[in-house]
């Protein structure tokens, strides 16, 4: 993780699963000044193919098989962000570390970014075998976990 990423703390040795640069932590910012709290969904390839879409907290219901990938801290006042992946494409990128990012042009049209003239992105890099283990010893939580 750089200085330009941000997530929740978590235990010294498990790394997060989700990091976002400070333009993502600024838009999300922007974002929940508009519309209160958002959550994020990585989306799994259907309408516009595989973005992080991002929605205001309870406009998108999560599933009980939904993982929740971690949390993007805001300034205070302002609440986290959590973020969720489908439960199989959780198991083809669980080795990876996902970094929320924005990039410029029109973003999808149910993300609450649409408007903005930019749009979410991930991007990725493989955990390190030391933290594939640390990740394994402590599960994320999912919809049915947490009682969605």
């Amino acid at each position: 993780m750089t200085g330009e990423e941000r997530s929740t703390p978590q235990a010294s040795t498990e790394p997060p699963r989700v990091v976002a640069t400070d333009s993502a932590v600024e838009l999300l910012t922007k974002l929940s000044e508009l519309h209160g709290g958002l959550m994020i969904h990585q989306s799994g390839g259907c309408c516009d193919g595989s973005a992080p879409m991002c929605y205001p907290v309870d406009e998108y219901r999560v599933g009980q098989r939904d993982v929740l990938v971690g949390e993007i801290s805001l300034a205070d006042p302002l609440p986290t962000v959590r973020v969720w992946i489908n439960g199989d494409q959780f198991e083809l990128w669980k080795h990876t570390q996902l970094i929320l990012d924005v990039v410029p042009g029109r973003g999808a049209g149910f993300s609450l970014e649409a408007p903005e003239g930019v749009r979410f992105l991930s991007r990725s890099r493989a955990f390190t075998a030391a933290e594939n283990e640390a990740l394994a010893a402590h599960p994320p939580l999912t919809g049915a976990t947490i009682g969605v």
